[in-house]
């Protein structure tokens, strides 16, 4: 590339409406000089720079440091760097659900992108929908992009165990329900679970995205594995910030000309092999329907029986994220995957995914951690699909996570009809509830109040867990953190609180799972479900203002994308 500046807009793009554009543009210089540009700073193509830090946001914490390191990239290609703020989804400090959220961080992201004088943007992400929400702007947007994500993790140390949020987390809480650890041990390991900057450990939703970015093409190569705190991190985004700038220009860089359908189907194949978050089916799928490709559950089926998981890491393993980066990361699993890829999908790098997967890795792949073809740690798929009378539009298995015996499996229903039904019962000793029964959560879906929490990982009952019982079928409307594991069925469209068939499971009813046959099914007779849908009550109506209204009005379901329709 060359050294001298892309040619790009600048600060005349996108002038404000006066009426009278020589006016606009006099009066935009007039502004950004009281900023103390010079006219050299001001006479640069722009590349924006969309930083979410946030004080609600304990991922994104070394932000400044990563912003004045995209800066330098700017500057150093011959570009201006211009940060600006959006919206910022800290997973955990969100009420009802980050979820519901991702959309309006795309929309801010996205109309910024468009009314601002940005020739190219570097987007900068991490914690687990601001990836997401940020590859969906890319796409409606449609300026050059780069996507730089937060890293991960480093682990911690517990009694000489590494722990890393949060899979261990979950380990943990489990134990402290069942009565193996006591409140001291349980506060001990709260304050060595996170202790770096960067988002979780393990492979779960945010270093799922992390490495869908970096094999849609619009992450650069090896970036999505580089721990939060590594020096390489700083570098990744110096390198970003020069990328940006040598897009503007390249009309064939674009994001929906490196997103196309071939490149999401890589990216459902390296879902698969690293047996990645269930979340990440949402997204995957809401990121396609922004680049106007439908998905097809029975095609991600396909895929799953021809695609090994491969990657040995928490929670489907015994390792870490940061072990990924020092095993070989995404380009080590790209190369595993060759012959099942389209090598000729571009990168935002100018080169085809086949052309990066021919360059020599850095370093020496770690077969501990990403596994060959033939010694798989599993030969199926980490997701699958089912399909029946219980989720006639699919639901969502991650049979990677589950106890085998469990993906066949016939019981009697146990229902939750709402979160707040699971809390009050889930560990009453007179709940009625065996290890073999089926644990059923209803109104956990998008339309529902709960607005698809991460609930569908429903406790074991206290009582069971304090037997021993560490599994168990689970099944709703809801998502699950990509930090979790067992035998969860998610995403069950249509919802119940649409009157899907989930609205019609009642306790004492028999269900049957078989990932074998792509099946979910109620084993009730259809004149008596015809009954109770005849019986279910209309939903209150509920009173809705702002963006509350605009998503209960437009959300999509789970296969879908939950989405909005407009978009």
């Amino acid at each position: 590339m060359s050294d001298r500046p892309a040619k790009g807009r600048g600060i005349a793009g996108g002038l404000t409406n006066y009426g009278d554009p020589a006016f606009a543009a006099y009066l935009r210089r007039s502004f950004a000089r009281s900023m103390g540009y010079s006219d050299e700073a001001l006479a640069r193509p722009i590349v924006g720079i969309a930083n979410t830090y946030s004080g609600f946001n304990n991922c994104h914490r070394h932000f400044p440091e990563l912003l004045e390191a995209v800066k330098r990239g700017v500057l150093m290609a011959g570009g201006l760097p211009l940060e600006f703020p959006t919206i910022s989804l800290g997973e955990v400090f969100l009420n009802p659900t980050s979820l519901k959220f991702r959309n309006l961080m795309a929309m801010d992201t996205e109309e910024m992108i468009r009314a601002q004088p940005i020739d190219a943007v570097v987007l900068m992400g991490g914690c687990d929908k601001t990836v997401p929400a940020q590859l969906m702007a890319a796409l409606s947007a449609n300026v050059p992009t780069v996507q730089l994500v937060a890293g991960p993790m480093s682990t911690g140390r517990h009694r000489g165990e590494r722990l890393g949020a949060c899979t261990d987390c979950r380990r943990f809480w489990a134990r402290y329900r069942a009565g193996e650890i006591d409140e001291a041990e349980i506060e001990a390991v709260e304050g060595r679970l996170a202790t770096t900057a960067g988002t979780c450990a393990v492979m779960g939703t945010a270093s799922t995205m992390a490495c869908i970015a970096e094999t849609l093409g619009l992450a650069l190569p090896r970036s999505a594995a580089i721990p939060a705190v590594h020096a390489d991190r700083l570098r990744c985004a110096e390198e970003s910030g020069r990328r940006a700038v040598e897009l503007i220009g390249t009309q064939r860089l674009l994001p929906r000309q490196i997103v196309t359908e071939k490149a999401i189907e890589n990216a459902w194949r390296v879902l698969l092999a690293i047996s990645g978050s269930t979340n990440a089916v949402i997204h995957l799928t809401a990121i396609a329907r922004r680049a106007g490709v439908k998905v097809d559950l029975d095609r991600l089926n396909r895929l799953s029986d021809e695609t090994p998981v491969l990657v040995n890491l928490k929670p489907v393993g015994g390792n870490y994220m940061e072990d990924f980066f020092a095993g070989g990361g995404v380009p080590a699993v790209l190369q595993e995957l060759r012959d099942l890829l389209h090598l000729d999908a571009l990168s935002v790098t100018g080169r085809t995914l086949g052309e990066l997967i021919d360059a020599p890795l850095v370093d020496t792949v770690d077969r501990s951690i990403v596994r060959a073809r033939a010694e798989p740690v599993d030969p199926d798929g980490g997701l699958v699909a089912v399909f029946g009378t219980l989720a006639p539009r699919g639901a969502i298995v991650k049979r990677a996570a589950a106890e085998k015996r469990l993906l066949e499996h016939e019981g009697r229903a146990v229902v939750f009809s709402s979160l707040e039904d699971l809390a009050a019962r889930i560990d009453d000793p007179d709940l009625d509830v065996a290890p073999d029964d089926v644990l059923v959560l209803q109104n956990a879906g998008p339309r529902s109040d709960a607005a698809m929490p991460e609930a569908g990982y429903l406790p074991i009952p206290r009582k069971l867990a304090a037997r021993g019982v560490k599994d168990m079928v689970r099944i709703s409307d809801a998502r699950m953190s990509g930090t979790a594991y067992g035998a969860i069925v998610l995403h069950v469209a249509p919802e119940a609180a649409i009157g899907g068939p989930l609205a019609l499971v009642r306790d004492g009813d028999r269900i049957r799972l078989s990932v074998s046959e792509r099946r979910l099914d109620l084993l009730v007779d259809a004149d008596e479900l015809a009954a109770r849908r005849a019986a279910l009550a209309a939903p209150a109506a509920t009173s809705r203002r702002g963006y509350d209204k605009l998503y209960d009005d437009h959300v999509l379901q789970a296969d879908e994308g939950v989405d909005f329709d407009f978009c």
